[in-house]
């Protein structure tokens, strides 16, 4: 009998524990939707310097932060009736930035990798790139693979996806991790790399703009699960991780993200 009642006490205990984590849960998510809302703004978080994606425009004689992820996060605050404010910063430091609440949000081609997976949740994927090696154009039959960069000196941005194909597929690689894409490929065009492993639209952008690059014919083996660009959010926040999915339903549904990417690359100077 008294076994029967210790029993009944421990699964009211349990069953009261589960409601109140999940009551928890569920109050630390909304309130980051609150939060947004009483303060007005969205705050992302963006490493500028990676065009079509995000980049400096000097309209009307102002430095301005565009591109087509930028148009995506006005999108996601206009659903939540809140103004965006952008937090420019390197890349390798904007998962910290989320996790330390400095941002709401991360939207900056970011890859939702499984390592990441583990500090920040993502939205669904909202655009899928794939990933180039630019070369300077007199050497693109030259290095016309990845084996042909075997013991090479490759450009790419620190803490990126690019970083981690290059150290893994290309052999015996000797990386050079910059801070900003714009200076991967200064250091291509200056010789101080002899390849640069960048996203599909920035490479194609970067030869289409600048004399003397262009894409090389390597190919990456990718991991299709990780593959594409997602918004980051906090772990917990799943309120707001339900309105950035739908805000890129409509995106998606009505086709208005290829046409962001068309605007924003022709924007480029």
């Amino acid at each position: 009998m008294k076994k029967g009642i210790l029993k009944t006490v421990l699964a009211t205990a349990l069953v009261g524990i589960m409601a109140f984590s999940v009551v928890g849960c569920s109050n630390k998510s909304e309130a980051t939707v609150d939060k947004i809302k009483k303060s007005g703004k969205l705050v992302i978080g963006t490493s500028a310097d990676y065009a079509p994606y995000e980049f400096h425009k000097s309209i009307n004689g102002k430095d301005t932060i565009v591109g087509f992820d930028i148009e995506i996060a006005k999108a996601i605050a206009k659903k939540l009736g809140v103004e965006v404010e952008i937090s420019d910063m390197k890349f390798d430091g904007l998962v910290a930035a989320l996790k330390t609440n400095k941002v709401d949000l991360v939207i900056s081609g970011m890859n939702p990798t499984e390592d990441r997976k583990k500090s920040v949740d993502f939205s669904k994927i909202y655009y899928t790139a794939t990933q180039y090696v630019l070369v300077r154009s007199e050497d693109k039959a030259k290095y016309s693979s990845l084996d042909s960069l075997a013991g090479k000196a490759i450009g790419v941005q620190k803490g990126s996806v690019q970083e981690k194909l290059a150290e893994e597929q290309i052999k015996d690689s000797k990386l050079q991790s910059l801070a900003k894409v714009p200076d991967v490929v200064l250091s291509l065009k200056n010789k101080k790399v002899e390849a640069a492993v960048v996203e599909g639209p920035v490479a194609k952008l970067y030869a289409e703009k600048s004399d003397g690059l262009a894409v090389s014919d390597s190919k990456f083996d990718l991991n299709p699960d990780e593959q594409g660009s997602a918004i980051a959010v906090a772990k917990g926040s799943e309120d707001l991780l339900k309105i950035i999915n739908e805000a890129l339903d409509e995106l998606i549904k009505e086709k208005k993200i290829d046409q962001l990417v068309i605007d924003a690359t022709n924007s480029v100077d």
